[in-house]
C-alpha cells in the first residue's frame, strides 16, 4: 500500500477537511519530492491523528518526530508557526506528515500524547524554544529552559545575541566544579 492509499483514506474520512498532498520539498532541479504532508487544522488534529493511527488503510503506528517550524518574514506565509507530525506506518511502508499551523498571540495545538506516547518529550521541547502550548499535555513543565527565561529562544524575532540570559547563572570555572 502507497502513501497515495493513505492520503486518499484520510480524504474519503474526512472530505470536509479538502486534504490537498503537498511535497515535502522542492529540489534544486525543480522537482518535487515523493514525499507528501496534508495541512490538519488544529481543531481536527486529534480526530485525525486517531484516525491515520488506527485505520487499517492508514495504519501510522509510529511518530518518528516531532518538530515546530517559525515562518516569521518566509514569503507567502499564511501564519507563523507550524507543528510538523513525521508519521510512519511499518505495516504498510509508508510515510506522511502532518502539518498544524498556529498564530500568536496564543499558539496552542492538541497534544498528541494520548495518542503516541512519544510525542510527551517533542512536544515540551516546540513548547519550551517556541512557546506553541500543547492543550492536554499531560506534564507541561519546562524541558530545556529554566522556568526564569520566559522567552522562547527559537524563534525568528529572539535577538541572535540573547537577552543576556547568561547574567542569571553563575558562571561555572574548572575551581568551582
Amino acid at each position: 500500500m502507497a502513501t497515495a492509499d493513505a492520503i486518499a483514506a484520510l480524504q474519503e474520512r474526512f472530505p470536509e477537511l479538502n486534504l490537498l498532498p503537498l511535497p515535502l520539498t522542492r529540489y534544486p532541479t525543480g522537482e518535487d519530492s515523493d514525499q507528501l504532508w496534508l495541512r490538519i487544522p488544529a481543531d481536527r488534529l486529534l480526530e485525525v491523528a486517531r484516525f491515520a493511527r488506527d485505520d487499517p488503510q492508514t495504519k501510522f503506528e509510529q511518530l518518528c518526530d516531532l518538530a515546530g517550524i517559525d515562518y516569521l518574514n518566509f514569503p507567502d506565509a499564511e501564519d507563523r508557526f507550524a507543528v510538523i507530525y513525521s508519521l510512519l506506518s511499518l505495516s504498510h511502508n509508508h510515510r506522511l506528515w502532518l502539518k498544524v499551523f498556529v498564530n500568536d498571540p496564543d499558539p496552542e495545538v492538541p497534544s498528541v500524547t494520548g495518542i503516541w506516547c512519544g510525542a510527551d518529550w517533542p512536544e515540551r521541547e516546540v513548547s519550551d524554544l517556541f512557546g506553541i502550548r500543547f492543550a492536554g499535555h499531560p506534564d507541561p513543565r519546562r524541558l530545556l529552559l529554566p522556568d526564569e527565561i520566559k522567552d522562547h529562544p527559537l524563534r525568528k524575532d529572539y535577538p541572535l545575541r540573547g537577552k543576556g540570559e547568561r547574567v542569571a547563572f553563575d558562571a561555572l570555572t574548572r575551581e568551582s566544579v
